[in-house]
């Protein structure tokens, strides 16, 4: 009996610990809809998720979407932020590192022209190509939410 509660505890704390890992989930591209404006996300370069300080997941359709509810929902206790990067669509960086590109021979989803770059070197090689202005994510949050 003892043996058997062992595994159970075990089973149990590894669920536990799975269910409550950091990080950004998988976007289902076509299916998931923005926490923000409700469309269905579908471009796989501009995606971005908030994870709160209890460990809620939510997704949105462009980094200024995700800005727009962060600034509309300043009681929200945000523990993380990722977006979906240039580079290798589909995949995540934390926001603080990434630089990001406004651009309007760049387009989003939703129309800020705004794009997000692994290295601000590969945001200047865009940068040189299409125009337009970087960012930091501290200088983004204040350029978008004015």
């Amino acid at each position: 009996m003892k043996t058997r509660f062992k595994i159970c505890f075990v089973f149990f704390t590894l669920f536990i610990m799975i269910g409550c890992s950091n990080g950004p989930k998988e976007i289902d591209y076509g299916n998931d809809g923005c926490h923000f404006c409700k469309m269905t996300i579908v471009d796989k370069i501009h995606g971005a998720q908030l994870i709160t300080d209890k460990g809620k997941v939510f997704k949105f359709d462009a980094t200024e979407c995700m800005v727009n509810y962060m600034t509309a929902t300043k009681e929200l206790k945000v523990a993380e932020v990722f977006t979906n990067y240039y580079e290798a669509p589909t995949a995540f960086i934390a926001t603080q590192d990434a630089t990001f590109l406004i651009s309007e021979n760049l387009p989003s989803p939703m129309g800020a022209n705004l794009t997000s770059f692994q290295s601000k070197e590969n945001a200047a090689k865009i940068q040189s190509e299409k125009e337009g202005v970087l960012y930091t994510w501290e200088e983004l949050k204040i350029y978008l939410s004015n």
